[in-house]
Order: structure tokens, then C-alpha cells, then sequence
């Protein structure tokens, strides 16, 4: 009797709570079919379409756009929660705001905020396109969650605002369903797309939430840095469909360090929940502390070092909607977590085998978020109260514990990345000053209009994340056993990336909290007022003097590369340096200034300069069909940075006149047998993907003749990564009548340092650069450059008409600057970049990214530089 009467009270303190069962239009009826039946599946359009219906029909649903996609959707975020939650989302989202950021709430306060608050929920569904069930359940949870008569669901809905993002990707989605629909009932269902599901990165958006790049990453992450703060978030994915069915927390080893203790404990607790919910609803296969670390930031889960419970979840894929059978013997697992497919700790019930639908994936996220939601529910009040405890000691950490403080000073090799690097920090919702007067700290002295971040800052574990050198935290197995590798890179410092300097403060200096100006606003080294001049002049060290040459260039503008080195007023301009005149386009020259983040050299008189003109190459950048992330980034760089190109499939080549079209071709990191045969080599043998055949092809022989013939009528190569050893060993170049052979005079020996025990996953390691070349203008003398550990390049005497320069190596020793590497000894003065030339043709390698991800500007310049060579005559 007393449950009843509870139950009552409940339903009569939320009036109008729920749309009745048959007032909102059914997701069956609105798609004209099942979400999760076999071989449906509707678009992002449609999708939206559906859930704008929930928001008219329903005063429990409130539908809200929070960005735009790369390619121009409008992304939405849908709040389900009780109508008098959804009344009150403004007050509701002043208590997120103040429980997350506020270290100084009185008791009485935080009571009633604790008292009066609701968790809020985050989940982003399908940001990897392919990954479909995510996303296509989305109607379904939202429908019974704004028509539901369930007292229990009911309760949780008074305690829980769900924040459903109901696809992360849009772009991608539409991709994918629209190539799915179109080979459906062919013998092809079920091909992968044969490009990246997004417009420039596809599977990277989830390693992009440091760098924060994309648009949507950028959408995203507003939410828990900016606007909503929620306490939970949770990431939807999938995996293989040969393994587990289901991934929930706890995560495997390593975790980061930065995080604290508390985040993961309650990553643990809804994992735990998860577990055992979905094994009670019957749904086997689910998976714990197996395969993915929490070590790396990047992911939406980046959330975690800003006091956000966050974390993901993994479904077995099928072939988007068409079913898979497996085999029980084709069942497997391996490495992290779990050696055999056998009952155990981290898989309790092992799922047996069968087929596997779009509609079994439906049921395993419907299940999972539920009780994420119940959990959120019945420990409201804790996870309130954690959330500004959270706070409140990350501040205090901030005030009594090393680090104190990040001074960047404002003199820097390249100003315009300490302007970036400011305003990234303040969009991921820290705070960030400036110095007002001179100060000596810890033996330096420091300037006024120095950068300065103090940790007593609730995001202090990002702070420090992002702004220190990483070191791996080294795992293993057994003692002393085989080492728990990272399971994505090991480096991210923002600083060391951007070559910008950066001083780590461990003293408490109340002097120097006493002169600090919060920055406001977006953060630039310009001075106010028109800029009347005949040119302007900029600096080759930065990287935004190439962007804005470039841009320039793109308008019609008259720009010229100085060829030594000029003084203007107090300022020293070197060699490589950009003139840029204004001429007679006004409109031109004021988009160029006004992009530009520091102030440039003026010049009012009409003297004459030594100075080059530059003219943009025609480029070719090497695109696969096979997902193929490093062109796609690499395509990002050049369209932000006003780089004209023209993408080349490799199976173009055979039928282009690559001499007569281009004057350089890009080869981004990928594999050779990828490249020459469209397809993958294990071993002796090759193997197909699920990829239609037409999309099956290299370049093959005459392509590569094609290619050779480019390189020997002066044409210009750039490739790094696995790309390199396209130009390893013996080539052939067609002449009329004849056939040349040679071998240009390197060879890529990091598998032989492979095999003595080199392992670099992914870091940033030293490596001096030859000065006074073309290659090199800008750069200091040494870097940081991001590497894999391939290749490593060992050149050789050359003969006839070739030559080659080392123009980077290793150091000796010190070589690791951040991340891990293990024998890195092995690299001790190996070459890292190399230069050659065979007759009139031109080669540039590189054994490291230099673009990785957009987020190694410290090496831009050395792939900026190497598209304004000049040609050889």
C-alpha cells in the first residue's frame, strides 16, 4: 500500500509528464518500417525530421541545434527528461554551470543545488559512421522515454535530463546509408564506403577532441567545456563482429594519471550497472576491462580530465543492416582483457554464437541506456555533490600543489601559434591571462604580455595534460612481462607539437597573481587601426605568413619570397620571409590582414626588396578509396590553408598526363601495396576488404611509369609514412625507345631497427634540421617531429645524375621529447628527412607525419616549404 501511495505522489507532482502512448507518431509508422529491422536503415535528414516531431508532440522533448557540420547540416542535441525538467532547462543549467566551476559555494548553497539539481546525461551517438546502431536506435529510446507510463522510467526522468546527440557525424551518416541503399539486394550489401565518412577525417573525429579541428568535434565538445557542463557522458560505439557483443567500463590499463581517481571509480560504477542490466534483460556477451585504455586524450571521453563520469560503448557490428552469421569457432578475442573466448571476469555470459542483426545491436543500446539513465537516477545526489567536490579540489590542488602555473612568453619562434594555442585553450573553458608587469620567478624573468594559466582551475587535469611532455605510463602483463601497449598514440603535448616555448612554474608566486589580466574575448598580437602601405612584409617563422601568402595568392595578389635577409625598423625579416602587395585590390589586402593573428612588417615607400615572386605549384594530392584518414587530414590543411589541389586516385594515374597536369604530387603516409595493387599484403599473400571491386585497384605498373615519367620531366614528389617505400629499390623510367633503370640512393630501415627492439607508438622525438636550405626556411635547428618510428632513412653515395641530402636526423641521444620509445638509441643520428634528385626530377621523404592529425604545427612549414621549391632545370 505504501508503494502505491509513493507512486501516486510521484505521478501527482508532475503534471502533464508524459505524451499519451497514441498522441506522438511511432517510429514504425513514421519510417514505414523497424529501426534495427534488416536492410533498412533512414538518413540523418530523416532522422532529425523524426525527432522534431517528438519536439512538437511532446512537452518532455525539447529539440535545440548546436553547430553545423563540416559539410553544413545543422547538428542537434535532443533534452528528454519530466516536463517540469524540460520548464526549467535555464535554472537547471545555472546549477551545472555553478556545481562544475564554482570552488566557492557556501554549504547552504550547494545543499539546495544538490537538492534541486537533476544529472544530466550526455550521449553521443555514431560518430564513425559505419557504426550504425547507435544512431538508428535513437527513435526508439526517445519515443518510449517521452510516452512511457513506467513508474520506474518515470522516476528516473525526474531525476535525469537525457542529452542525446542522435549523430555525431552527419555527413558521414548520410554517406553511408545513401551507399548502403544503393547496393542493397546487390551481391555488394554491405560494402564499406569508399572514401572516409566525413569530409575530411572520417574514424579521426574521435581523435580530435585536443585539437579540436572540426566543426562538429568543436559542436561537441561546447557542451561539456561551455554551455551544458553535464555530469555523465557516454560515447555509443562499434566494434568487430567476431568478438565480444558488448563493451562496458571499466576500461583496461593504462589510464591517465591526470584524471582523478574519483572519474574512473564512477566509470566503473555505471559499467558495473550496465553489466548487470543487460545480462538481467537477457542480452549476452558483455564485455569489461578488455581492449580499450584510458590513457590517450582526444576522444569525446577527453570529458574526463575536465570532471565530466565519462566513457563509451562497443556493439559488435553487422554488416550495417544486413545480418552476419558467425560461427562459434570464428568466435574470438585476444589481447587486453581477455585471451580466450571462455566465461570470466570481464565476460560473464559468453555469447554462443549465430546471427547477428542491426536489430540485435538496437536492443543491446535501447538496454545499455536505460541503464545508464536508472543509474544516473538512483545516485543523483552523489553524483551531484562529486561533480563540485571535483571542483572544489582540482582548485585547491591548484593553490597548494606543483604545478602552480604555464607561462608562455610572448616572444616566441612562431607568434601566430601562441595565438592559436591561447584561444584553443580558452575555447576548451579554461582561463587564461596575461602578464601586467615584469616579474622574476624561479630565475627568469618574465614580461608583461606574457601568457600565463594557473591550475587552480577546475579543468586543472586537462591544464596539465595538455600542456606537459607525456610520459607512458610503462604497464605489463606479469612483472616484468611483455608491455601493455597504448591503444592509440603516446604524445599530445600542445606546446611541444606547436614548437611554441613553455615554462612549468612549481613555486607559488602571489606576486604574480597579483598582476594577471584575464584575457577576454578572441586573443591576437595585433594593433588596432588601418593598415595603409604599399606591402607588408611577414615572417617565414610563422606559420601564418604561409597562410596568408597563400591566401593572397588564391585572390590574384602579387607575393614575393625575400631572398635575403631585411631589416624593418626594429624587426629582422630572413631570408624566406613573404612580401605581400596590396596593389589595387583593397578588399583583398584588408581579408589578408584581418586574417592574419600578429602585426606584419609595413612597407610605405615603394623601395624595391631582393625577393623571388612566388607562384602556387599545381598539386596532386594521392587519395585511396580505403578509408584513407592522412589524405583526408591532409586535404583539411591545404583547404585552411588557401592550398589549391586536385585529389588523384591511385587508379587514375595509368590515364592522366600527370607531367602535363601537375607540377607536384603528394603522397600522404599509406601503404605501398595499397598503392600499386589496391590491396592489402599479409606476408607472401594478399587480401581483399569488403570494398566493391571497382574501387579495388592501384596504380600497377604503368601508373608508377607514369608516375617516373612525372618526377623525369621535373615534376616534384612529396610522400612520408609507409608512402616512402613506393621509391625504394630498383625503378624504371620510359624514355622513347629505351627504358632507363636506377635506384635513387636510400633505403627505409626501420624494420631492421624494428627487429633489434625500436617501438615508438606514436611520439615526439628530436631531430636536427640542416639550415640555410630551401626546405628549412623558418625552422629552428631542432624539432620535435611526430613519428611511428617509420620509416628511418639511411642514404647512400649517389651516381650519374642523382644527389640527395640529408635535411633532418636524430640526435645521438635525448631523442624522446615526449610519449615513448623503446630503444630509441636505435635512431641515434639516423636520417629523418631526405632530399633527392634524379635529373630534373625531385624527391622529398619524410620518416615522420608532418601534419599528423592537424595538430604538429611545429613541422608544417617543412611540407609548405617543399611546395614552392623550385624546379630543377
Amino acid at each position: 500500500m505504501k508503494k502505491l501511495i509513493a507512486v501516486v505522489a510521484l505521478l501527482l507532482t508532475l503534471p502533464g509528464l508524459r505524451a499519451q502512448e497514441g498522441s506522438l507518431t511511432e517510429p514504425a509508422v513514421f519510417f514505414g518500417f523497424e529501426p534495427g529491422s534488416d536492410r533498412n536503415l533512414f538518413t540523418y535528414e530523416q532522422l532529425i525530421e523524426y525527432m522534431k516531431v517528438l519536439d512538437e508532440g511532446s512537452e518532455c522533448i525539447k529539440l535545440e541545434q548546436i553547430g553545423s557540420s563540416p559539410m553544413g547540416k545543422p547538428m542537434y542535441i535532443v533534452f528528454i527528461s519530466g516536463e517540469h525538467n524540460i520548464r526549467d532547462l535555464a535554472s537547471l543549467q545555472n546549477i551545472n554551470r555553478e556545481l562544475a566551476l564554482n570552488p566557492d559555494l557556501e554549504q547552504e548553497e550547494l545543499d539546495g543545488m544538490i537538492r534541486n539539481g537533476k544529472v544530466f546525461v550526455l550521449a553521443t551517438l555514431s560518430m564513425h559512421s559505419s557504426e550504425v546502431g547507435p544512431s538508428q536506435s535513437a527513435p526508439l529510446i526517445a519515443y518510449d522515454l517521452a510516452t512511457t507510463a513506467d513508474t520506474k522510467k518515470l522516476e528516473w526522468l525526474n531525476n535525469v535530463v537525457y542529452m542525446m546527440v542522435p549523430c555525431h557525424n552527419p555527413d558521414g551518416m548520410d554517406m553511408v546509408v545513401d551507399y548502403y541503399r544503393k547496393n542493397v539486394g546487390s551481391k555488394y550489401e554491405g560494402a564499406s564506403l569508399p572514401r572516409v565518412y566525413h569530409k575530411y577525417v572520417g574514424h579521426d573525429n574521435n581523435r580530435d577532441f585536443v585539437t579540436l579541428s572540426q566543426e562538429d568535434t568543436r559542436a561537441i565538445a561546447r557542451i561539456y567545456n561551455q554551455t551544458w557542463f553535464p555530469q555523465v557522458m557516454v560515447e555509443k560505439h562499434q566494434m568487430g563482429s567476431t568478438g565480444t557483443r558488448y563493451f562496458v567500463p571499466p576500461n583496461h590499463d593504462p589510464i591517465a594519471e591526470n584524471v582523478p581517481a574519483g572519474i574512473f571509480h564512477w566509470g566503473g560504477v555505471f559499467g558495473q550497472h550496465m553489466a548487470t542490466d543487460m545480462t538481467s534483460d537477457g542480452l549476452a556477451g558483455v564485455s569489461q576491462h578488455y581492449i580499450f585504455d584510458d590513457y590517450w586524450p582526444g576522444s569525446t571521453e577527453t570529458c574526463i580530465w575536465k570532471n565530466v563520469i565519462g566513457f563509451l560503448t562497443e556493439a559488435a557490428s553487422a554488416q550495417k543492416a544486413t545480418p552476419v552469421y558467425v560461427e562459434p569457432g570464428e568466435l574470438s578475442v585476444g589481447g587486453k582483457g581477455l585471451s580466450e573466448y571462455k566465461k570470466s571476469v570481464n565476460m560473464l555470459m559468453p555469447w554462443k554464437g549465430g546471427w547477428w542483426r542491426l536489430g540485435d545491436i538496437v536492443t543491446y543500446e535501447v538496454s545499455s541506456t536505460m541503464s545508464v539513465i536508472r543509474t544516473a537516477s538512483l545516485y543523483r545526489e552523489d553524483i551531484l555533490a562529486f561533480r563540485n567536490r571535483m571542483c572544489r579540489e582540482q582548485v585547491a590542488l591548484g593553490k597548494h600543489t606543483a604545478p602552480y602555473y604555464y607561462i608562455l612568453p610572448v616572444a616566441q619562434h612562431d607568434q601566430g601559434e601562441l595565438v592559436n594555442l591561447v584561444n584553443l585553450m580558452k575555447e576548451h573553458g579554461t582561463e587564461v591571462y596575461e602578464l601586467t608587469s615584469e616579474i622574476v620567478l624561479e630565475g627568469r624573468v618574465y614580461h608583461q604580455g606574457d601568457v600565463v594559466i594557473p591550475l587552480a582551475q577546475p579543468f586543472r587535469p586537462f591544464i596539465i595534460e595538455v600542456m606537459e611532455a607525456q610520459e607512458f605510463p610503462e604497464r605489463h602483463y606479469t612483472p616484468g612481462g611483455k608491455l601493455i601497449k597504448p591503444y592509440d598514440i603516446a604524445s599530445w603535448s600542445l606546446p611541444l607539437h606547436r614548437c611554441v616555448s613553455s615554462q612549468e612554474i612549481n613555486t607559488r608566486s602571489t606576486a604574480l597573481e597579483k598582476h594577471l589580466k584575464a584575457i577576454e574575448g578572441m586573443y591576437d598580437l595585433k594593433e588596432p587601426g588601418e593598415k595603409l602601405s604599399h606591402a607588408m612584409v611577414l615572417p617565414v617563422a610563422a606559420n601564418a605568413s604561409f597562410r596568408a601568402a597563400f591566401q593572397a595568392l588564391e585572390k590574384g595578389m602579387n607575393v614575393q619570397r625575400l631572398k635575403g635577409e631585411v631589416k624593418l625598423g626594429d624587426k629582422t625579416y630572413p631570408k624566406g620571409s613573404f612580401i605581400i602587395y596590396q596593389g589595387t585590390g583593397k578588399k583583398a589586402w584588408n581579408e589578408v590582414l584581418e586574417g592574419l593573428p600578429f602585426e606584419p612588417g609595413m612597407i610605405t615607400d615603394r623601395r624595391a626588396f631582393p625577393a623571388d615572386p612566388v607562384t602556387l605549384p599545381r598539386i596532386a594530392l594521392v587519395e585511396t578509396y580505403f578509408h584513407d584518414m592522412d589524405a583526408g587530414w591532409t586535404r583539411f590543411l591545404f583547404d585552411s590553408y588557401h592550398i589549391p589541389f586536385t585529389v588523384l586516385h591511385p587508379d587514375q594515374f595509368a590515364g592522366s598526363d600527370l607531367a602535363g597536369d601537375y607540377d607536384v604530387i603528394i603522397f600522404p603516409d599509406n601503404d605501398k601495396d595499397i598503392l600499386m595493387t589496391g590491396k592489402r599484403k599479409s606476408g607472401d599473400s594478399y587480401y581483399l576488404g569488403n570494398y566493391h571491386p571497382d574501387y579495388v585497384k592501384g596504380m600497377g605498373k604503368e601508373g608508377l611509369a607514369k608516375l617516373l615519367s612525372f618526377s623525369d620531366a621535373g615534376g616534384i614528389i612529396l610522400a612520408w609514412g609507409r608512402s616512402a617505400r613506393l621509391f625504394e629499390g630498383v625503378l624504371k623510367i620510359k624514355h622513347a625507345g629505351s627504358e632507363e633503370e636506377f635506384q635513387l640512393p636510400f633505403r627505409d630501415i626501420s624494420a631492421d631497427l624494428s627487429k633489434a627492439g625500436l617501438y615508438v607508438p606514436g611520439s615526439l622525438v628530436r631531430v636536427k634540421l640542416t639550415q640555410e636550405h630551401p626546405l628549412t626556411l623558418g625552422m629552428p635547428e631542432s624539432i620535435g617531429v611526430f613519428t611511428r618510428g617509420r620509416p628511418v632513412f639511411r642514404t647512400s653515395v649517389p651516381i650519374f645524375d642523382m644527389d640527395r641530402r640529408v635535411i633532418g636526423s636524430y640526435p645521438e641521444k635525448d631523442i624522446l621529447i615526449s610519449g615513448y620509445a623503446a630503444g630509441e638509441e636505435k635512431l641515434g643520428n639516423r636520417a629523418a628527412m631526405i632530399w633527392m634528385k634524379k635529373g630534373k626530377g625531385q624527391f622529398v621523404l619524410y620518416g615522420f607525419d608532418p601534419q599528423f592529425r592537424a595538430s604538429t604545427q611545429g613541422t608544417f612549414k617543412l611540407l609548405f616549404n617543399a611546395l614552392l621549391l623550385d624546379r630543377v632545370n
